[in-house]
């Protein structure tokens, strides 16, 4: 049976129409690229661009053996920028505190959630990852352990940063009325 080439084509582009919004829901984390130790990505959060880079920790020290990956991050998002967080990969106490080292600079968390600690003075930290060799972060212990101490590597964050950065540029100020 013969086919008209049009009513094929018209048809495929329905099909691919109403496809679209199923596939953008769906739509999940976009890399953007692998700089040495660390990967840059973006993702939608309720409808806005959030863009972040991460590194996994190199090695470990005290870790619990079933506990998630140990990851640093640094996300960008509409609301805020340089926004720093470790996550150690099994659930915080409450009211803990973690040290985050670069160098000889040292920053505290100001609070965590779940599995994850977040620091402040992100400008500062951005600063230290850039010059620096590597991240330690120590952290509580689950119940019952001692500290746990996580070593990230900086190799490539100048990069990953940079990536983010042009994918997510900082907004202007909006002028006050």
């Amino acid at each position: 049976m013969p086919r008209n080439p049009f009513l094929v084509a018209a048809s495929c582009a329905a099909l691919a129409l109403a496809a679209a919004p199923a596939l953008a829901q769906r739509e999940g984390p976009q890399r953007l690229g692998t700089h040495g130790s660390w990967t840059a990505a973006t993702y939608q959060e309720n409808g806005q661009k959030v863009c972040y880079a991460f590194a996994r920790a190199a090695r470990s020290e005290g870790a619990p053996g079933n506990r998630g990956a140990a990851t640093l991050t640094v996300t960008h998002r509409p609301g805020g920028r340089d926004q720093v967080a470790a996550s150690v990969g099994y659930p915080l106490p409450r009211q803990s505190e973690a040290l985050l080292t670069v160098g000889t600079g040292e920053f505290r968390s100001y609070g965590v959630v779940q599995s994850s600690a977040f620091f402040q003075n992100g400008a500062q930290l951005i600063g230290a990852f850039r010059n620096g060799r590597e991240a330690v972060v120590r952290s509580p212990g689950p119940p019952g352990r001692s500290a746990v101490t996580d070593t990230f590597p900086l190799a490539g964050f100048a990069a990953a940063y940079d990536a983010i950065s042009r994918e997510c540029p900082a907004q202007a100020p909006r002028p006050a009325r």
